[in-house]
């Protein structure tokens, strides 16, 4: 009888900066020859998950990294000017972020606006990373989730404009302005999935693996106000939300990142290296889950360095 092995889909959580970590985790997988037969990606999942199954590698994907947090587009962007307020001393987080709202006049704009970052440089940002192509036409199929503020439910988005499909991703509420689509407007899918397992399971995927990145649940900071209560409540409930997806798992892989800002993306190193490490933590788990032999990766790359570029071998997982 034949061996067939599990379809596997990679569902990779929201979280901001801390899901840089999702590219040394996929990185671990080339590295090891693990299977993706599938990506579906929250948010920064989204991001990151569209750009791997683009074409980019870990390695390309972790060098436009470090030329992007270099760039004027970043330097001069409001992502940057909340890390700074974040970094000041003898501060709360909350109070940082209140301190930089206030200084800068954002709380004002928040109240008046969609978001308190323009979606022209939000864009740009996007387009950065994401080539100009379709969803459908990615090298390993791609879904993106996003939730519909009109409706309340969540949308997968398996066609069309792969930045687009991204943007309304990663359209924090409050922060970036929701997408408008037909009668819908399309915001962070993390509203809804945190971590999109069971997305991954309903697009076919038969062994799901699931990144989390999503912050740690306990806190000691001082809630001082309605605002910090609130965040806290917010807090709270995306976790409580987000284990139960998580249930639906095969594998979970959760980086040692959570005590980490969603804006310290100046730390992508060291994102990196510790989705790296959680991966190898768990390659045991998976290969034992898809009855993949230790020596697989091995027997798998020497087949593909043999193998011609356009020989059949070079895609076989």
């Amino acid at each position: 009888m034949l061996w067939r092995r599990k379809s596997v889909g990679l569902a990779l959580g929201g979280g901001g900066a801390r899901g840089l970590a999702h590219i040394g985790i996929i990185r671990v997988f080339e590295q090891e020859a693990i299977p993706i037969d599938i990506v579906v990606g929250t948010s920064i999942g989204a991001l990151v998950g569209a750009a791997y199954a683009s074409g980019m590698s870990p390695d390309e994907m972790e060098k436009k990294t470090d030329e992007f947090l270099n760039s004027s587009i970043f330097q001069g962007s409001v992502l940057s000017s909340i890390k700074e307020a974040e970094a000041a001393d003898r501060l709360t987080v909350t109070r940082k972020i209140q301190g930089f709202f206030k200084d800068r006049l954002y709380l004002l704009k928040a109240m008046f606006k969609l978001g308190i970052l323009q979606s022209e440089d939000f864009q740009a940002m996007i387009d950065y990373f994401i080539p100009d192509m379709l969803v459908e036409d990615t090298r390993i199929p791609f879904r993106a989730v996003v939730t519909d503020l009109v409706s309340g439910e969540p949308i997968v988005i398996s066609k069309g404009p792969l930045r687009k499909a991204v943007m309304a991703s990663c359209a924090v509420p409050g922060a970036v302005p929701p997408i408008e689509k037909d009668s819908m407007l399309l915001s962070d899918g993390g509203i809804i999935n945190l971590v999109p397992t069971t997305v991954a399971r309903e697009e076919g995927a038969e062994f799901v693996v699931a990144v989390s990145v999503n912050k740690e649940i306990y806190s000691d900071e001082k809630l001082g106000s309605a605002m910090d209560i609130y965040v806290r409540a917010t807090e709270i409930l995306s976790f409580h939300l987000e284990r139960s997806m998580l249930e639906e798992a095969d594998v979970v892989i959760h980086p040692r990142v959570g005590g980490l800002h969603w804006t310290d993306f100046l730390l992508a190193r060291e994102l990196i290296e510790a989705g790296e490490k959680a991966a190898r933590e768990k390659l045991d788990l998976i290969r034992k889950g898809l009855h993949l032999p230790g020596a697989w990766a091995t027997l798998t790359n020497f087949l593909k360095g043999l193998a011609p570029d356009n020989s059949p071998l070079q895609g076989v997982s």
